[in-house]
């Protein structure tokens, strides 16, 4: 069922079962300053298109029924001399089997209500105070793309302990967010993420890494391994930093011990052949 108003559209997924029509899916979004300047024909275009995207994974493959209360949409489909706009629609449509049956208005409640659900929030400010005292103050800041200062899972930690989302990212950029933000959890004040193996590893960064890092490469159990070990040392005991490797391996590039015993290269060694002893005339 799908149905458009001035102001928003709304779709229902449902399946008929003995007559009856079993609802499974509910959804509608707020049209866009140019849509709301849509002719009624393409408003009643856009919430199919629309609801063919939102439940795409249920109708795929699958023959279905559109039921809407505009009965010219169901024509659109045979014309060929449409706007350009209605024809990309059409042609995006082709992909699905389905049929449009014209619905009554009483019959199409659902979507009809959907369709006219106002946002009261939008456009309206916060009245409220801004809050000086920011209660997550475990997280550091409010992350902000740029700031090298800005611990690297301030993102995911401001997500997961406030719901807080960066402003200004791309459609691939938040893709990828949700994406990754799904792998992880936060238990105050420690952010943690689950492994593909169901191993979890609390997330770390800065001073601390670099302390955890030389306890596992030169403390009393760490035996001035090598970068690899090392940092697999550091996984063994339940920590992680995204730099973990390139951290180790200028570790032992500055460490002392691992520099005096380590294997020297041949490029670095003295050649083998006399040296020669020459007088300060010689030729």
């Amino acid at each position: 069922m799908c149905d458009a108003s001035d102001f928003a559209i709304g779709a229902v997924l449902g399946q008929r079962h003995e007559k009856h029509f079993r609802p499974i899916h509910f959804a509608s979004i707020t049209l866009t300053d140019a849509e709301s300047n849509y002719t009624t024909m393409e408003k009643e275009m856009l919430a199919v298109v629309y609801a063919f995207e939102k439940f795409r994974s249920y109708l795929i493959m699958n023959k279905c029924i559109v039921h809407t209360d505009h009965s010219a949409l169901k024509y659109l489909f045979a014309k060929k001399d449409v706007k350009a706009r209605l024809l990309r629609w059409v042609l995006l449509l082709q992909e699905f089997d389905f049929a449009v049956i014209d619905t009554k208005g009483a019959e199409n409640l659902a979507a009809d209500h959907l369709s006219r659900l106002e946002n009261p929030y939008e456009n309206v400010l916060d009245p409220k105070e801004i809050n000086e005292n920011f209660p997550l103050e475990t997280l550091s800041m409010v992350t902000s793309r740029g700031n090298s200062d800005t611990p690297w899972f301030a993102d995911f930690a401001n997500y997961h302990a406030g719901n807080f989302l960066v402003k200004g990212m791309s459609t691939q950029q938040k893709n990828k967010f949700f994406q990754d933000v799904k792998h992880y959890f936060w238990d105050d004040p420690f952010l943690f993420k689950v492994c593909a193996d169901q191993v979890i590893q609390r997330y770390v960064h800065g001073k601390e890494a670099l302390e955890i890092l030389k306890a596992c490469h030169n403390g009393p159990t760490g035996g001035y391994h090598g970068a690899n070990l090392s940092a697999k040392n550091v996984f063994d005991v339940g920590f992680f930093w995204p730099t973990i490797y390139k951290d180790a391996h200028e570790l032992v590039k500055h460490c002392d011990s691992c520099q005096r015993q380590g294997k020297i290269l041949q490029r670095d060694e003295m050649p083998q052949n006399a040296i020669q002893v020459c007088e300060i005339f010689d030729v």
